[in-house]
């Protein structure tokens, strides 16, 4: 078996891509069985290609799966419903486990990768606080990572701390459990975003047959499977192999979310999931789609480019390429190397007049814009394809920067200012990058075209501005992705950033009501740089009514961008991308506005006093956290806004809850004041 790597938003194994089909798998309330054989050979059957596990592997577990070509993820169990922030022996003891488990298994090939930890509960986060949770869980990746650097390292999230996503993880993994097709596919078009440029793995989904009965759980799981494909995500997780389940130090005996029974046969959604394993939708071939590159003085990049659209799973219709009068031979390269590319030479007019050329050129019912500096994955066109099935007028996905090749590289991949989709929601787009950008050729013309004003940068954001004045719908494909190469040096970085400051000039000239009086752009949507979404310091975080929303996410219009790449992670690079950082919105306003300014700050969250006062309460029963507050409810303490950090309020006191959970049916639920907390205490507290 050859190692599991990423390749953009999916997996790669060896020179393959690889559709990553898991079930869980244990734990058991009598440990690993003695012998995995039977167990494997009919997981494999069923279609499955991976295990994941709530806990490290045994060699012997590792062996018997790579018989059967099954990877295998392993799960660090540590205790993870406590406040483990209290106390830093708690996370050192985690590191020292982790280290241990991975000195047995090193460098076995059946191990994939490893989940750090499984959905910390929403109100111990919010306890803890949500960054430094976050941070916690990115030392244990970073650490993993050090112990063995081949392996995939992430968090298994939900939807109810979707803030948490930790920065340096390899790839985002979500435990989704919805029982209607239309709301879980919207929530995966919301999780590719969560996700930024990394893969989407649903790493648990599910339905208990012991509430809903084998043919609700047989038809949900089959449309489950169905859809993750269909909304690209790079893998799914069938919960649960068995009936059978350890948690808490006891069996669990009104949980049936298995595809087996405790007895160890087939349940009807074995029989369904196979089945929906084994249908693999082929890709449109009849969409008409020319596509358009324009280039100057592009010789050394474009030939990558023309490679990856001959590539291409669902073929163009066509390929333009547009020399837009290089002097460096690169229209002589593209007809001598490429003959079956339409070749359109033109005098030097700027990028915008470049792309109405190969527009009025192109004979497709669709026209698609790349850059001499974009590879195109195998499958963009496809995934463009899917955005105009479902009634798009334009349609783009992500541009990704390719892994850095030295330090330059990275602290520009990891700097502001890189082109950037803005959303108004999951799925219709305010605004494509030029760079990977599709429109209907009917939509395109009606729109007038771009602006041949624009003759560097701007030209997208003009062009997509007027699309959406008249009427036209931009739709996001999220797996329908470029890998684009950022500038190669910190100078050329700079360069590009007072040309796009000088287009926004233009911009402003022509669009004066989309911008403020200091100069910067109004977008009514969120704008996405990449990075996976995470809560940062002053974040505002939609938690609602004391913190018991089910869906619980960052709000800020702004997200946070790329990580910097660790390979090369030094404090060198950190003081020049510090630099950057601070410099490049100067420059560009500068160039825009004559203005030497930052952007405004945004409004942030509400900041916290030190508390007042804290206490635990024990329950040998089990109460929770839940159950207190409906006590304060009950005695004329009032809920706090969906975005505050505490719970209830009553008399300037405010409290915040949250239950810690270990094994056993016990609980301790801590409590946080702020004001007077004798009154809460006093009725709180039994006896």
């Amino acid at each position: 078996m050859e190692p599991l790597s990423v390749d953009g938003k999916f997996f790669r194994s060896g020179g393959s891509r690889v559709d990553l089909r898991a079930v869980t798998y244990g734990p058991f309330p009598s440990g690993w069985p003695a012998d995995f054989t039977a167990d494997f050979q009919r997981i494999a059957a069923a279609g499955f290609n991976a295990l994941r596990l709530y806990e490290m592997p045994p060699r012997r577990l590792l062996d018997a799966a790579l018989v059967r070509g099954l990877h295998v993820f392993g799960g660090l169990r540590w205790p993870q419903a406590v406040d483990f922030l209290k106390d830093d022996r708690i996370l050192s003891a985690a590191g020292v486990t982790l280290a241990e488990a991975i000195r047995e298994v090193e460098g076995h090939p059946a191990l994939a990768g490893v989940f750090v930890a499984n959905e910390v509960p929403a109100d111990l986060v919010r306890w803890m606080g949500p960054v430094r949770v976050r941070h916690a869980i990115e030392g244990l990746i970073s650490l993993g990572k050090e112990l063995c650097p081949g392996l995939l390292w992430c968090y298994a999230n939900y939807p109810s701390t979707e803030y948490l996503e930790p920065e340096n993880a390899d790839f985002t993994a979500f435990n989704v459990y919805l029982e209607e097709e239309s709301s879980f596919r919207k929530y995966l078009r919301r999780l590719h975003h969560i996700a930024g440029d990394r893969p989407l793995m649903v790493s648990e989904l599910g339905l208990d047959s012991r509430r809903n009965g084998t043919a609700k759980q047989s038809e949900v799981l089959a449309w489950a499977i169905r859809a993750a494909r269909d909304e690209g995500a790079a893998g799914m997780t069938v919960y649960a192999w068995s009936d059978r389940w350890w948690n808490a130090g006891m069996e669990v005996p009104d949980w049936d979310f298995g595809l087996t029974d405790r007895d160890g046969r087939d349940k009807p959604a074995l029989a369904a999931v196979k089945e929906a394993l084994s249908l693999i939708p082929a890709p449109r071939s009849d969409l008409r789609i020319s596509v358009i590159v324009c280039t100057r003085n592009g010789a050394a990049r474009i030939g990558a480019c023309l490679r990856a659209l001959a590539g291409q799973s669902l073929p163009p219709r066509e390929v333009i390429v547009v020399d837009d009068g290089s002097t460096d031979g690169t229209g002589d390269l593209v007809a001598a190397r490429f003959p079956d590319v339409r070749l359109l030479r033109v005098e030097a007019g700027g990028l915008s007049a470049a792309r109405n050329a190969g527009a009025e050129l192109a004979t497709g019912e669709f026209l698609a814009f790349t850059d001499d500096d974009c590879e195109p994955d195998r499958d963009w066109l496809a995934g463009l394809a899917l955005a105009f099935e479902k009634g798009c007028d334009a349609a783009g996905g992500p541009n990704l920067p390719p892994p850095a090749r030295d330090a330059a590289e990275a602290i520009v991949a990891a700097a502001p200012g890189a082109p950037s989709h803005v959303m108004l929601d999951d799925t219709e787009a305010e605004h494509l990058p030029g760079c990977n950008l599709a429109v209907r050729r009917t939509s395109y013309f009606a729109a007038g075209g771009f602006d041949p004003v624009f003759t560097m940068a701007g030209d997208d954001v003009d062009f997509c501005w007027r699309l959406r004045d008249r009427g036209f719908r931009m739709g996001f494909a999220p797996t329908a992705f470029v890998w684009h190469h950022r500038r190669p040096s910190l100078r050329g970085y700079l360069r590009q950033q007072i040309g796009y400051g000088k287009a926004e000039a233009l911009l402003i000239a022509k669009h004066p009501q989309r911008f403020t009086a200091a100069g910067d752009a109004r977008w009514d949507g969120v704008v996405y740089s990449g990075g996976p979404v995470r809560a940062v310091e002053g974040s505002i975080l939609y938690h609602g009514a004391m913190g018991q929303a089910g869906y619980q996410s960052v709000t800020d219009r702004m997200q946070p961008l790329r990580p910097l790449d660790p390979r090369f992670d030094t404090p060198a690079s950190r003081c020049r991308l510090a630099l950057l950082r601070w410099l490049q919105p100067r420059i560009r306003s500068w160039h825009r506005c004559g203005k030497w300014r930052a952007p405004a700050k945004p409004r942030r969250g509400t900041d916290m006093a030190a508390a007042d006062a804290e206490f635990r309460l024990w329950s040998e029963e089990g109460k929770t956290r839940l159950d207190y507050l409906r006590e304060l409810l009950a005695a004329g303490w009032t809920p706090g806004g969906p975005s505050d950090p505490w719970d209830v309020e009553k008399d300037g006191t405010r409290l915040l809850l949250a239950t810690e959970r270990g094994d056993g049916t016990g609980a301790m639920t801590l409590v946080r004041a702020w004001g007077e907390a004798r009154a809460a205490e006093e009725l709180l507290r039994p006896g």
